[in-house]
């Protein structure tokens, strides 16, 4: 993946998919992912959720700790994509919930099926958690799952016993935030921790969506400044609805720019709502593009007519 950021003379598209609702077939993939191709995808991520945990009544007042997982198959999909668009699939590989052998169990098995690219993140707390916890044995933060990943690229698994191991070869993709992550005391910090996931080997960075390009300008200058110095990808999601408004900047702790909401506020549908940003999100797309981001990277939430509404003004 890095030799393809780093190779390009023109921008390149990817966008990210959600795997389907437990009991949906992959034919929901299929049909977000057809419009878009097109515009020849140089990549599709695909988000990885894990367990959350609810609490059943049973006899006697006991209650039952059931583990209940909404959106299987990300490792799957992202082989049936692969297969089906001859395109690659990067799956999200999250700290939450596994230990450090399963981790290893599981990039064992992206090898195996030559899925080569991964986005590493540390995944959010469950919701019965107030903060995030580790998995015991597991990787805490980020910059421990990029190591373990860059420990097997170099041929060093967990088993000392194995001789003459394989390496794997591994692109390892990070997660930026331009408005900073919720959890960091400042910006600052937050290049600080972002510049250890480059030391410890991450090839290039894929921003949390924003709104204001001006603090996406002011984020790769901060991160160059810093020695960063790998492909930052920006993330694009227009706002499609108008529960979006509110939603969005509460869920990903960002700000909407006032030009933005002032006509966010003259819109009385979600049709209106949807129009506003896609128009926004082109603007946003075109500036992006003149200022030298190697490639624009699309959160559909398996919805792709707006993100091809906007693609087809921009590719």
């Amino acid at each position: 993946m890095i030799e393809l950021l780093k190779s390009t003379d023109k921008p390149l598209f990817s966008f990210e998919i959600l795997p389907p609702l437990k009991g949906k077939s992959i034919q929901s993939i299929y049909d977000g992912i057809d419009p878009l191709m097109e515009f020849k995808p140089a990549f599709v991520n695909v988000t990885y959720h894990r367990e959350e945990f609810i609490y059943k009544k049973r006899e006697k007042g006991f209650l039952e700790k059931i583990a209940i997982k909404k959106r299987p198959g990300t490792v799957g999909i992202c082989a049936a994509i692969m297969n089906k668009y001859d395109i690659e699939a990067i799956p999200h590989l999250i700290c939450g919930g596994f230990n450090k052998e399963e981790t290893e169990n599981a990039l064992i098995d992206l090898n195996f099926l030559g899925i080569n690219n991964v986005l590493a993140l540390r995944g959010d707390p469950i919701k019965t958690e107030s903060h995030f916890v580790p998995e015991l044995g597991g990787n805490e933060y980020a910059v421990d799952l990029v190591k373990q990943i860059v420990e097997l690229n170099n041929g060093n698994y967990m088993d000392e016993n194995i001789e003459n191991a394989t390496p794997t070869n591994f692109s390892i993709g990070v997660a930026g935030y331009p408005e900073k992550h919720f959890e960091s005391p400042n910006f600052s910090n937050d290049i600080k921790r972002l510049k250890e996931k480059i030391d410890a080997g991450a090839d290039y960075v894929v921003t949390q969506l924003f709104y204001d390009n001006k603090k996406f300008f002011d984020f790769v200058d901060a991160c160059r400044l810093a020695g960063i110095d790998v492909p930052i990808i920006p993330g694009i999601k227009p706002i499609e609805s108008m529960r979006h408004i509110t939603f969005l900047p509460k869920f990903f702790n960002i700000d909407l720019p006032s030009e933005l909401t002032d006509e966010l506020d003259k819109c009385k549908s979600d049709v209106a709502v949807k129009q506003v940003g896609a128009e926004w999100a082109i603007q946003q797309s075109k500036e992006l593009i003149e200022r030298g981001s190697p490639c624009l990277h699309f959160y559909t939430m398996g919805k792709s007519t707006t993100v091809k509404q906007i693609a087809q003004s921009i590719f």
